[in-house]
Parts: structure tokens; sequence; C-alpha cells
């Protein structure tokens, strides 16, 4: 995928479309619109960060959207408790609460170009099949997170940051 330089952001903080919404007679888009969005949202310990990504409509409203994210593999707590000392196992895909908007605390949102969307969902794909194992410290919601962002060619902060503070800092280090 295409280094994203933080030259290239726009004044919003999202990444413009490699392509200028190309436009045909009629004046409506030819391409579909895709977009990466960083995401952090309340929970019951400190919050939870995790990626939605899918499609979106010239007007930057979403109208698909799949969300990756690291995080123990059980609705009880047991395993969150242990994964504080020991790793557990991970799921990741949603969790409770990644689709509803009013538990989100932060965001960070990046268009993309439908080369470029198959190309980091390929790679979000491969690090959901790895498997990995979530432990608090060692690796976390946000390093999952980073390792996507890292891919992309953007800076990221320490995964130790509550979620809410690792996704503005990481929108602030690439804007």
């Amino acid at each position: 995928m295409p280094t994203v330089s933080a030259a290239s952001l726009g004044s919003s903080g999202t990444v413009p479309s490699t392509f200028a919404m190309a436009a045909n007679a009629s004046g409506e888009a030819t391409q579909d619109l895709y977009y990466l969005e960083f995401r952090a949202r309340t929970a019951e310990s400190y919050g939870h960060t995790f990626a939605m990504f899918g499609k979106r409509d010239a007007q930057g409203r979403i109208l698909t959207r799949e969300v990756a994210g690291l995080h123990p593999a059980s609705t009880s707590d047991i395993p969150y408790v242990l994964g504080h000392l020991i790793p557990v196992p991970s799921e990741t895909g949603p969790s409770d609460g990644d689709l509803d908007d009013q538990y989100m605390t932060a965001n960070y949102r990046i268009n993309l170009t439908k080369t470029e969307y198959d190309d980091v969902v390929g790679y979000i794909r491969e690090l959901q099949a790895s498997s990995p194992v979530w432990h608090a410290v060692l690796y976390n919601c946000s390093a999952f997170v980073g390792d996507i962002a890292q891919y992309m060619g953007l800076r990221t902060p320490n995964s130790l940051l509550f979620p809410q503070t690792y996704i503005e800092t990481l929108r602030e280090m690439n804007t």
C-alpha cells in the first residue's frame, strides 16, 4: 500500500482519496469510495480501540461497516482479568458496543481508493488469521490497531495509552 505522509493529509485529518472523485457527465461519482476508521469507545474498564472499514458515499456517510479489533475470546470477566497477568486467547472481530456510535470517544478516518482498501483489508485478514493472544500490556487492542496503522505507513503512539488518548494521539501524529 502506498505510504500515507503527513503532508498528504487534509485539514480534517482524513487522507484525501488518490483519485479526484472522477465524475461522469451527470456529475455522479464513477468509482466506489472506501474508508478505514480507527476508533475508541467506552467500556466497563478503560475503553476499547478498534478499526472499522467499508464503503462510504461522496458525502462521507458510512454505507457499510466491518470491525476488526482485539479482545479476550469470552464474554466472561475471567479471561480479561487473567489477561493482565498472562496472554489469553483472543478474538479479532467486533465486540459488544463497537457498532454503537453513542459509545465512541474518538475516531480518525482515512479515505481510501478501492486498490488501497483491498490491500489494507487483505492485511487485516492476515492479522486476524494469525490468532494473536490478548494481554493488557504486551499486546492489547491498541497494539493490534497500531499494527494496521503502521502497515498503512502511519506513525503510531505507545499502545499503553488509554484508547481515547491513543486514537487522538494517532490522529495528531499523522495530521
